[in-house]
């Protein structure tokens, strides 16, 4: 399928252009045509991708008479804090964001002894339809841009008192159906300081349900990222249901391209597994899911269960402990590497789109308003 055939609808509208949409070279035209000398350029990206600030007060390097004129050129404001919540006393936040078209989107920080990690979003709402998901019930509102999605991080950073030292993509939206922006994005984030924030890419995860030609393509782009193949399911049967977009690309496809990725770049793949009660949680389905991986070598490959944190009245609800360490059991048995994820947040409705889907349809009291 062409990978143009996933990608979001034309946009109300596109965000303002911003520093972190733009090249080393792009953000210097962008300062000349500003009114100020290219080498101001490196100036506002170290403020920005360092000292994670746009505030104009802060930028006591620009002359003082230039300072706001500059700023409000190549550093708009792009995202806006309609809510935060913390849980697990603190050690995870997790912020709705509103972008300049009314749009939410969510993003959740969550620490650790060792690292600080963001999940972001990509798109706002989601295309792909999985009925498990939250977003997915959403649907498309739009693609994110790539300042947006990078300004995430930014934010994250500086609202947070800490530095993000690990990016995965798996907040809102699939990010291989957004391929231009999300590359863009993984450039600035890659890109090192001040140029771009300096993240390894090897602290960075792409998610993905199966968009099998952006996969090829993204193992082409020199860019060592951790792929996370989101399979939910080892037989297309199930598949079908739970991941639309198996109807195109088909289990035995999706894992050749993820096996392919491996040979490429040489990142060991991830592969997502919700555990869903009665739905995909049968020792049967470790057993196959374990052989088809098994079938195309050993170590390429890292399972991680995932128990369900399931949206408000959804027929769709977390496996019995004992179905999931059955199941575990099974993959590590025949030899694969298995590791149940952590799971964050879910005292604060923590699954993915919970808290856009809330403010979609009524605002709490409170709250900034929505559009």
């Amino acid at each position: 399928m062409p990978l143009e055939l996933v990608l979001a609808p034309p946009r109300r509208g596109k965000p303002p252009q911003h520093l972190a949409d733009l090249t080393v070279d792009e953000r210097a035209d962008a300062v000349v045509a500003a009114g100020l000398p290219r080498f101001r350029a490196a100036q506002l990206s170290r403020h920005y991708f360092t000292r994670f600030t746009s505030a104009a007060a802060d930028m006591t390097d620009l002359p003082a008479g230039q300072r706001e004129a500059v700023a409000a050129a190549v550093l708009p404001d792009l995202l806006s804090v309609v809510r935060r919540m913390e849980g697990d006393r603190g050690a995870t936040v997790k912020t709705l964001w509103k972008l300049f078209d009314g749009a939410l989107v969510e993003s959740v920080l969550m620490r650790y002894s060792d690292r600080t990690t963001l999940c972001l979003s990509s798109q706002a709402g989601c295309g792909m339809a999985c009925p498990f998901c939250a977003t997915g019930q959403q649907g498309l509102t739009r693609n994110l841009s790539t300042a947006e999605i990078v300004d995430q991080v930014v934010r994250a950073s500086a609202d947070n008192g800490t530095r993000v030292s690990n990016v995965v993509f798996m907040g809102m939206g699939e990010p291989l159906a957004n391929y231009g922006a999300v590359l863009g994005a993984l450039r600035r984030m890659t890109d090192p300081a001040p140029d771009g924030l300096g993240i390894s890419a090897r602290h960075i995860t792409v998610s993905t349900v199966g968009l099998v030609p952006a996969i090829q393509r993204l193992a082409t782009e020199g860019l060592p990222v951790t792929l996370a193949v989101s399979l939910h399911a080892p037989d297309d049967g199930l598949r079908d249901t739970l991941v639309p977009i198996n109807t195109k690309h088909k289990v035995g496809e999706l894992l050749d391209a993820a096996r392919a990725y491996f040979e490429t770049t040489g990142r060991r793949v991830s592969i997502e597994y919700a555990l869903i009660r009665d739905m995909n949680d049968h020792a049967w389905r470790a057993e196959l899911l374990a052989r088809e991986l098994d079938r195309r070598g050993r170590g390429w490959v890292h399972v991680n269960p995932i128990p369900l944190n399931p949206t408000p009245g959804s027929i769709w609800t977390a496996s019995d402990p004992r179905v999931e360490h059955e199941f575990v059991r099974v993959l590590r048995d025949a030899g694969i590497a298995t590791t149940v994820r952590d799971t964050r947040g879910r005292d604060i409705d923590g699954a993915c789109g919970q808290l856009a889907a809330q403010d979609l349809v009524q605002p709490r009291q409170g709250a900034a308003p929505t559009a």
